[in-house]
C-alpha cells in the first residue's frame, strides 16, 4: 500500500494526512490519527461502539509479535476486504473510525490534567520543604 492508493481510498472520506509510521502509514483527519497502513493492510480505530461492527464482519484486531508474545492492539481492527470495493461504506466506516478516536483523545485528556495537577502539588510541595529546611 502506497500513499497514492491510501489518498484515493479515502477520496470519498475527505482530505487525510498520510505520515510515515512504523513500516507503514498513519491515516489522519483534523489531526487525529484513525487509520493505520502496516505490512499491507489497513487497520481502523475502534472502541466500544464500533468493535461490534468489524466482529459481524469477521475482523480482527491488530497483532503483532514480540520475541516472547503476542500483542493484541484491541483499539484498531483489520478493515473488512469488501470495504475496498464499495467506496460509500468505505467512507463510514473511516468516520466510525475517527469518531473512535476522537472519544478516544476526550478520555485521555483528563489524566493528562491530573497528572499536570499532581506534579505542579509535588514541585509545591517540595519548594515548601526547601524553604522550610533553609528558614531560621
Amino acid at each position: 500500500m502506497d500513499r497514492d492508493f491510501l489518498i484515493d481510498l479515502f477520496a470519498g472520506f475527505g482530505p487525510v494526512t498520510i505520515r510515515r509510521m512504523f513500516s507503514g502509514f498513519g491515516i489522519s483527519a483534523d489531526g487525529t490519527n484513525f487509520a493505520l497502513a502496516l505490512r499491507g493492510e489497513l487497520y481502523l480505530r475502534a472502541d466500544e461502539q464500533n468493535i461490534p461492527q468489524f466482529e459481524a464482519e469477521g475482523s480482527k484486531p491488530f497483532q503483532y509479535q514480540t520475541r516472547a508474545k503476542t500483542v493484541t492492539v484491541a483499539s484498531y481492527w483489520h478493515l473488512p476486504e469488501r470495504l475496498y470495493d464499495d467506496p460509500e461504506a468505505l467512507t463510514d466506516w473511516a468516520r466510525a473510525a475517527l469518531a473512535a478516536a476522537q472519544r478516544a483523545a476526550l478520555r485521555k485528556r483528563p489524566k493528562a490534567r491530573k497528572a499536570a495537577k499532581r506534579a505542579a502539588k509535588k514541585r509545591a510541595s517540595s519548594r515548601d520543604a526547601r524553604q522550610a529546611r533553609s528558614s531560621p
